[in-house]
């Protein structure tokens, strides 16, 4: 049997992670707390067991936002700012990564699109992926 593991990290190297798990989903997130955080039209965001996520190296810094269903989680390197995680729940079991902090984006393959009522009339939606106008349950 194969074993996976991702990895990746922050701009500059002091944040390290792997995940030993295949990711639960891979979306993109248009809520409007999620284009502030990142300047930009979506969160690209790998969802992974929680218990399957560590971080090797450094220690993520977190930000709490508050969301439509509680608060927010988000870790970013302290050094370089790098935005690495968000959705950090232990209770619900999981975590989602930012693609693109992940050693190899190209892995990052949506199949979901959430929060689609806030999507800006700029950023065109994948034809292929299932829509939702808010969360997904997870």
């Amino acid at each position: 049997m194969m074993s996976i593991i991702i990895t990746g990290g922050c701009s500059c190297g002091a944040v390290r992670y792997e995940a030993t798990a295949a990711p639960l989903v891979m979306l993109k997130c248009h809520c409007r707390d999620c284009q502030r955080v990142t300047g930009g039209p979506y969160v690209p965001a790998v969802v992974f067991p929680y218990p399957a996520f560590r971080i090797t190296r450094g220690a993520v810094q977190h930000h709490t936002t508050e969301g439509v269903r509680g608060p927010n989680l988000r870790g970013f390197c302290a050094q370089c700012g790098s935005r690495l995680t968000g959705a950090e729940n232990p209770e619900r079991g999981i975590i989602g990564v930012v693609a693109s902090s992940l050693d190899d984006p190209s892995l990052f393959k949506p199949t979901i699109e959430i929060w689609t009522a806030d999507a800006q009339p700029w950023d065109h939606l994948e034809p292929t992926t299932q829509k939702f106008p808010q969360h997904l349950a997870m």
